[in-house]
């Protein structure tokens, strides 16, 4: 008899705790940018400044930490310049290539 699991009792899934690598970041990164949307490219980058820890990065981006709380946050709309930066403190870039149809 197989036993049955309670999804409740699952932890949670947190992609921060997998991002443990330059590699592992860059191709997170490229999947969320192949969905082309906006909101989860910022969501991606608040998730990988968490995994790379919020302070060194709001203090590589030259933002506060508070700051960088609310850029990131879901459904923000961030000014170009601010995901620059932050990408810049990532140590990411982000890169145009023709689309196919």
């Amino acid at each position: 008899m197989t036993k049955k699991i309670n999804v409740a009792d699952l932890p949670e899934f947190d992609m921060a705790e997998h991002l443990d690598s330059d590699q592992a970041i860059a191709e997170y990164l490229t999947i969320v940018m192949e969905e082309n949307d906006p909101s989860e490219l910022t969501a991606a980058l608040g998730t990988i400044a968490r995994a790379r820890g919020m302070a060194e990065v709001a203090r590589a981006s030259g933002l506060t930490r508070e700051a960088l709380y609310k850029a990131l946050r879901p459904n923000s709309q961030p000014r170009f310049d601010t995901i620059a930066r932050v990408c810049t403190a990532l140590g990411v870039k982000l890169v145009a290539q023709v689309a196919t149809a």
